[in-house]
């Protein structure tokens, strides 16, 4: 599972055909505790990398979502408006907003996972 992170605490994974899944880090759940609700973006807008495209708020605070790659919203996880705690059970396999992006480039300057690691301690 190649996955990369961000210095705004969200992860992207690819997905296929230029397609990568977004969701927040582990530890930015546990930053936030428990998450009562999600924004996402809409279907079909267009991001630039480290514009604010939603928001993630929990019983302590809110916290803005930064797109980690430029591209267009192909989809969005409904289950998190019934159910955004699956953010705090599972964050980094439960995803948040599927992005089409077809600047591979983008995608490698991401944090690995002990470059992430070190960065978050």
């Amino acid at each position: 599972m190649d996955i990369k992170y961000t210095e705004h605490h969200l992860w992207a994974r690819a997905d296929g055909d230029g397609n990568y899944l977004i969701g927040i880090s582990d530890h930015a759940q546990n930053m936030l505790g428990d998450i009562v609700f999600v924004q996402t973006p809409a279907v079909g807008s267009k991001l630039q990398a480290g514009e604010v495209c939603g928001f993630v708020e929990s019983v302590k605070t809110a916290s803005d979502l930064h797109a980690p790659l430029s591209g267009e919203v192909v989809a969005i996880n409904d289950t998190l408006n019934d159910t955004p705690e699956q953010l705090n059970d599972a964050p980094e396999t439960t995803w948040i907003f599927r992005l089409h992006n077809d600047q591979a480039n983008e995608f490698s300057a991401l944090m690995d996972k002990g470059t992430y690691t070190k960065f978050s301690d």
